[in-house]
Order: C-alpha cells, then sequence, then structure tokens
C-alpha cells in the first residue's frame, strides 16, 4: 500500500477545529435548548474553557463566548452555581419569580433531561450523519455466506466450507458478513466458536481468529483479528428515510457496541492501553480524514460525535453522566445526596478526569513518537 504524506500542522489543527468546534457546540446546544424549554435562563454558553476570547450578550441575558482553552464547553444556568448544583443562601434570597427560572429549581425529571440533552444531542447527530450516507448512497446487503477461504487461513485450518452461512460467532446471532468482519476484527487471537448452517443442518466450528496488524495509508497501525474469509456475494439496496434512519440507530449501536469492547479488553489486558487515544490523536486523525475527502471527514465527525455522547453518559462526577447519577440516587432516595458528599465526588471526579486527559496526553505524545519517542 502507498503511503500518503500526512498533513501539515496547518492542516490538522484546522481539522481538529472544525471536528471539535461543532460538536461541542451542538453537545451544549442541545443543554441549552431542553433548558429554555423548561424555562431555565442560562447565564452563559461557552464554547472552550478559562479567557473569554471573543462573546456577545443576547437579549435574553445570555453570554455566549468563546474562551482561550478549546476542549470542551458548558452551558451555566441561572442558579447553578457549584459543581454539585447546590442551592446557595444568594439563590434562596432570590424572589419566587426569578427563582422559578434557575436550574435548581426545577424538578428533578426536567433536571435530568436538560442534563441527557447533551449527549442525547450528539448520539442523535450521528444518526443522522450515518442516515444521511445509507440514503444518499444505499445499503449494502451482504448475506453471511462464505464465498472466499484463503489457503492456511484460520478459517481453512479450522474446517470452515464454502457455501457455509455463518448463523453466529461467540454466541452472538449474525444477519450479515459485515457483522462477521466487526466481530472477527475486534477479536485477535480470540476463540470465535462459530456456528455454520451447512446443508440444512447447523455444525459448531472452534475457530480463533488470527492476529494481524493493519496498517492505512498514512502508516496507522492497528491489531485486528483475521478470519481468512470473504462473502459470496453483496449488493446496494435504495432506502427510504425512515430505514435509512433506522439504518442510522443499529450502526451507532454498533460503534457504541466496539466501544464497550474494546474499553474491556483493555482493562482485562487483552488490548494495549496505547490504543487508547487523546487529543493529539484525535487532531492527527482529523487532519488525516480531512485530506482523505468529505465523505471520510464527516464520517469521522460522526465517530467523534458518538465518542463524545458515550463518554459523557458514564456515571463520573464533573461528566453529565455524573450528574445523571445523582439524580437516580435521589430519586431512590427522595432527597438529594448532601452537598458535602457531592463536592468531595465532584473533586474526585475532576482528580480522576484531568489524570486521564494527562495519560492519554503522554500515551499519544510516546505512539505518535514526538521528540524522539
Amino acid at each position: 500500500m502507498q503511503m500518503m504524506e500526512s498533513p501539515g500542522i496547518l492542516t490538522t489543527l484546522l481539522a481538529f477545529v472544525l471536528v471539535l468546534g461543532p460538536l461541542v457546540f451542538i453537545h451544549e446546544f442541545g443543554h441549552y435548548l431542553v433548558g429554555r424549554w423548561f424555562g431555565v435562563k442560562a447565564d452563559v454558553f461557552s464554547i472552550g474553557f478559562g479567557k473569554e476570547i471573543a462573546g456577545w450578550t443576547d437579549k435574553r441575558g445570555t453570554r455566549w463566548k468563546l474562551s482561550a482553552l478549546p476542549l470542551g464547553g458548558y452551558v451555566q444556568f441561572a442558579g447553578d452555581m457549584n459543581p454539585a448544583s447546590q442551592p446557595s443562601p444568594e439563590w434562596l434570597s432570590l424572589p419566587a419569580e426569578e427563582r422559578n427560572r434557575t436550574f435548581p429549581a426545577k424538578p428533578l425529571w426536567q433536571r435530568s433531561l436538560i442534563v441527557l440533552a447533551g449527549p442525547v444531542t450528539n448520539l442523535l447527530f450521528a444518526v443522522l450523519i450515518l442516515a444521511g450516507f445509507t440514503l444518499g448512497y444505499g445499503k449494502v446487503v451482504v448475506p453471511p455466506v462464505v464465498g472466499e477461504i484463503q489457503g492456511g487461513s484460520a478459517a481453512d485450518r479450522a474446517g470452515v466450507e464454502l457455501g457455509d452461512r455463518i448463523v453466529s460467532i461467540r454466541g452472538k446471532a449474525v444477519d450479515s458478513f459485515l457483522d462477521v468482519r466487526l466481530e472477527v476484527g475486534q477479536n485477535p487471537g480470540e476463540p470465535l466458536d462459530l456456528v455454520v448452517l451447512r446443508d440444512g443442518r447447523q455444525v459448531e466450528i472452534a475457530a480463533s481468529a488470527a492476529v494481524k496488524m493493519e496498517s492505512d495509508r498514512f502508516g496507522n497501525t492497528q491489531k485486528i483479528g483475521f478470519l481468512g474469509i470473504g462473502p459470496k456475494s453483496y449488493e446496494i439496496v435504495r432506502v427510504g428515510p425512515v430505514e435509512a434512519l433506522a439504518e442510522g440507530v443499529m450502526q451507532t449501536g454498533g460503534i457504541i457496541r466496539m466501544m464497550v469492547n474494546g474499553i474491556g479488553q483493555i482493562i482485562t489486558g487483552k488490548r494495549e492501553v496505547k490504543e487508547l487515544g487523546g487529543p493529539i490523536k484525535i487532531a492527527k486523525y482529523s487532519g488525516e480524514q480531512l485530506v482523505s475527502g468529505w465523505q471520510a471527514f464527516v464520517g469521522f465527525v460522526a465517530l467523534i460525535s458518538i465518542n463524545l455522547g458515550f463518554i459523557n453518559l458514564l456515571p463520573i462526577p464533573v461528566l453529565d453522566g455524573g450528574h445523571l447519577a445523582f439524580y437516580a440516587a435521589e430519586a431512590i432516595r427522595r432527597k438529594p445526596v448532601g452537598q458535602r458528599g457531592q463536592e468531595w465526588a465532584f473533586r474526585t471526579g475532576l482528580a480522576f478526569v484531568m489524570a486521564l486527559m494527562l495519560f492519554v496526553t503522554i500515551n499519544d505524545v510516546a505512539s505518535l513518537k514526538i521528540f524522539g519517542g
């Protein structure tokens, strides 16, 4: 495969801004819209953290601003003045009409929906992108029937035959050869426990995925599972908007399952920690996808949008999922978790997130061989 020269630093930075900026805006705009729907005043809508670079105040009193550190953003709702979203003495002293427009005054279910809206908006945005691709280019239909077997491959050694229809892998039902490729690729070196339909009867095949290092045209390498089979046939089917939307939902769900599986493999040691990526690696891949064409770039935006939505739903304090976990506890206990407990949890969560960011950044620098690494 011919290597392509990596994009320059300016192209990489531009691509990074084009990926992260709109996705952060979409995420925060989800919070903002649902907050407005429930009558909550937004004091600040910021893209980035830290010192304000530019901004304006709208007629509703919301300060829209661009801040110096472009690695996220936030919406600060009226009355939501501390990490634990607990009412302050200043909030308690507000007139009733003004207090009713603040975040802490809203019932639990409304506060939960406001918090949930950010990550859900990211996921919906990805669904729309993937559905748009399906609507524009059609749905690829690839029956899980073996039409090619490489001699000496893992499939050949295990006894897979031409014409076998793969029913399940690792206990998971298979509907398409794309499912086969995904499941095999995610489990390098692992037993696959194939069940195939052969001559009208089900046959169990004990196969293991071979380990293969795959490189793209920019020299990025990835360890994948490899079985050595190909499909018998495929076709591209035109679909309507409803089916395209359903396909977008299915593809988004598949990517989330792949992420969960990958994290599990890293935790259990089946994959190396260096496969985790942070801002530097996202910037690198953003530039590479930008120079690869608009389809590749937009598809990458959808992938990062799913990542943002998924990560923000994790039950880690300071993330949206952490807020939702406290709201779930409040719903069960019929009273909020104590302010001191929430503040300690958020400090711990912030420390964890900062440590993770530092780790993945160092990981990025090491894996990208910067400064002679």
